[in-house]
């Protein structure tokens, strides 16, 4: 054996939705035996000495007595999990000379070893993807590495378009596969073809209004507070919401997959299907931001392209609703931390419902409510006035008597509320390129300009209603929304009435 060997392979770390490049570099020389891992790996990292020295002597190979030592390079990127198991003990291997060492440079690994040499399957598979088939082409490297994953975790990243992947259920697997005995099958992501079933809106009787603002919501991506007693279908129209806006585009599908794989919670067939979080109103800050020492996306970042209910929105902590304010402009969630900085996409819609009063009975005209004036504005109190002026769309859901529930006629499917909604969202990506809601001020002056009757109103509206300039500007976006429905293509005076209806509870 030479006096000592390298070997160099390749894999990747997590940092928000990042997974930059890492060098596993493993380092064989004589002295007293010992394995050392550098690199700022963490715990469970560190652990991997253990698990690979374990997994390659059950594999029958031979664990050298030699002194090793694995460095995670670039140094000052920190490294956790166990997905550098299957990368070290290929790099002991390979510096062992127990396996060729010629064609590593053409694959990335990454896969935690169970003691029995099993692979077992690891979060951030389609961000790791995704970051390598980013990656520019170098004079070293001119073409796409593969990427040799865990069985259970490879399915989720062949959703990349292009991706070279070979799942492997074991290192036997691997070893073999570098040696040329027994190739490795490359997953093709072909035969994904998700049938997409959600709950459908004829099953809500009546509440007509309450499904026309969820349709104009839909249509430009607009946050909705629904508001009324308890029974009246709150829930059962949040839960049909995901089910009429507009099919997602494999971009759209790629970036909600990839931030759910970091949290280990995607499933292949969700592919395409838009998410719906809805966490309960005890859930903390750092549940719906994100955070933790190794920052991982909360329920706003999982919400990305999907939607995000909160019911009985006022019992959520008001710090904890404060820290909507800054994702529901900007789409986009900064995490702070003495040594980590992460930031998470969060284009989510904000559907909120809440109780009119504590009792929840206020307005009903069969129960009689049963709170003080002092009560009530006790709990409505908890909703900041800055956070109630972000959502566009505030719906009264009132209780419906016996008659209007017997007499409630069948209404439209959500498929066919679907397609009026894509119609209308075509107009926008070919008038504008994004969503109204995304419309920033200058594109707000430029697309939603409005005549001189619109502008009388408009200010009459915002002069009673002491509107702030906030929602003067999300008043003309939802009139965008209005009018993107009709056939109509600039704003009228009845678009912007319909628009200033809905921001009344917003003031």
């Amino acid at each position: 054996m030479p006096h000592s060997r390298l070997a160099v392979l390749h894999s990747r770390a997590l940092s928000g939705m990042d997974a930059p490049a890492v060098d596993v570099e493993v380092h064989l020389a004589n002295g007293l035996p010992s394995f050392t891992i550098v690199g700022l790996a963490e715990t469970e990292v560190k652990e991997s000495k253990d698990r690979v020295r374990a997994a390659l002597q059950t594999a029958q190979f031979e664990f050298p007595a030699r002194r090793i030592t694995v460095n995670l390079a670039p140094a000052d990127l920190p490294k956790e999990s166990g997905r550098y198991d299957l990368p070290i003990a290929l790099g002991i291997l390979a510096a062992s000379g127990q396996i060729p060492s010629t064609d590593l440079g053409n694959y990335e690994f990454a896969g935690e070893l169970a003691l029995t040499g099993e692979l077992r399957p690891i979060r951030g598979a389609l961000a790791m993807t995704s970051s390598m088939m980013a990656a520019p082409p170098t004079p070293t490297m001119p073409q796409k590495r593969a990427f040799i994953l865990p069985q259970s975790s490879a399915p989720e990243a062949a959703l990349v378009r292009d991706a070279v992947i070979y799942p492997a259920n074991s290192l036997l697997a691997v070893c073999a596969h570098l040696s040329g005995h027994a190739l490795l099958s490359r997953l093709s992501a072909s035969a994904v073809c998700p049938k997409l079933h959600y709950p459908d809106f004829n099953e809500v009787k009546a509440q007509s209004q309450a499904k026309r603002a969820l349709e104009i919501a839909a249509a430009g991506g607009h946050s909705v507070l629904l508001n009324g007693p308890p029974g009246t279908g709150k829930s059962m129209l949040a839960s049909r919401f995901v089910g009429i806006l507009p099919a997602m585009t494999e971009q759209e599908a790629l970036d909600s997959a990839a931030i759910l794989s970091l949290n280990g919670v995607y499933a292949l067939e969700n592919w395409m299907r838009r998410p719906y979080r809805n966490p309960h109103h005890t859930a903390s800050a750092v549940a719906l931001v994100g955070g933790g020492s190794v920052p991982r996306p909360g329920e706003i970042s999982l919400a990305h392209h999907g939607v995000l209910f909160l019911d009985e929105l006022p019992e959520f902590d008001r710090k904890v609703l404060e820290v909507l304010r800054e994702p529901l402009e900007s789409g986009r969630i900064v995490i702070s931390r003495a040594a980590r900085h992460a930031e998470f996409p969060a284009d989510f819609q904000l559907i909120a419902a809440m109780n009119p009063c504590p009792c929840g009975y206020l307005g009903h005209p069969n129960h009689p409510c049963r709170c003080t004036p002092d009560q009530i504005a006790r709990y409505r109190g908890k909703l900041s006035g800055p956070l109630l002026d972000r959502i566009d769309l505030h719906i009264d859901v009132p209780a419906l008597t016996e008659d209007e529930l017997l007499k409630a006629s069948v209404s439209e499917h959500s498929q066919a509320i679907q397609a009026r909604v894509e119609k209308a969202r075509a107009k926008q990506m070919c008038r504008q390129g994004k969503a109204n809601h995304l419309l920033s001020n200058p594109e707000i002056e430029r697309h939603c300009a409005i005549n001189e009757a619109g502008a009388s109103l408009l200010k009459t509206a915002m002069a009673r209603l002491n509107l702030s300039a906030r929602a003067y500007h999300r008043i003309l976006k939802v009139a965008r929304s209005i009018c993107d429905l009709t056939d109509q293509p600039h704003i009228q005076a009845v678009h912007l009435a319909e628009a200033i209806q809905y921001r009344r509870h917003g003031n």
